[in-house]
């Protein structure tokens, strides 16, 4: 049975100083979330861990955004740690998944930056699934779609917590298992309507309207 590892990351900013003279990332992983899903398309298990950062530092924007403090990331393990943790959890024949490359690109210049080699997680990286180009391509467009508008447009009563890691993983999977499960992508009927009335689809008001249960 093939399995599904959707995975996603929050980040802390790295200072400009520091960026230039000692670490050359914009951002540093602080948090891990990913969920597994099987061949039958059903979420079998979780994951999650906080990742203390070397050279960034929780400010208040990313504490505000994310809800992470930094006594959360009091005793928590370093990146190497927490990769090695994450893919000792996956299945060996595991696929990858994320909501666009972001994710995959930060691991890879990160590991870089720090000159960190993690067993077995090239054979992830090499077959990484962009899901927000999976979902442009299922609506024939070029938009790069937030997480959140391709919920919405998708009809998932989706969990609240944006920008928490876990729960942007979970949502991501139940967009992920319903895009393999429906070829034609069956979406939000005030959308469907929207768009077919007009060539501009007021979403901000989709946005308001919309809420998960």
């Amino acid at each position: 049975m093939s399995y599904y590892v959707i995975v996603d990351l929050e980040m802390c900013n790295v200072s400009k100083s520091v960026k230039k003279d000692v670490f050359k990332c914009r951002n540093e992983i602080i948090q891990i979330g990913a969920v597994l899903v099987n061949g039958s398309l059903e979420i079998v298990d979780e994951f999650m861990t906080y990742v203390s950062p070397e050279y960034g530092r929780i400010d208040d924007y990313i504490q505000k955004l994310t809800g992470i403090t930094e006594k959360d990331l009091c005793g928590a393990p370093r990146i190497k740690e927490a990769l090695e943790m994450l893919v000792a959890w996956m299945p060996e024949d595991a696929v990858a998944v994320s909501w666009s490359d972001n994710d995959k690109c930060q691991i890879s210049r990160e590991l870089q930056a720090k000159g960190i080699v993690i067993q077995g997680l090239d054979a992830y990286l090499e077959s990484w699934i962009d899901c927000q180009k999976t979902f442009a391509e299922k609506m024939n467009s070029r938009k790069c779609y937030k997480l959140s508008e391709a919920l919405i447009i998708a009809d998932i009563f989706y969990d609240d917590g944006e920008h928490d890691a876990l729960v942007d993983a979970k949502n991501t999977a139940q967009l992920f298992i319903k895009m393999e499960k429906e070829p034609v992508l069956r979406l939000n009927p005030y959308y469907s309507n929207q768009v077919n009335q007009t060539a501009y689809c007021p979403f901000a008001k989709l946005l308001a309207s919309y809420k998960p249960a």
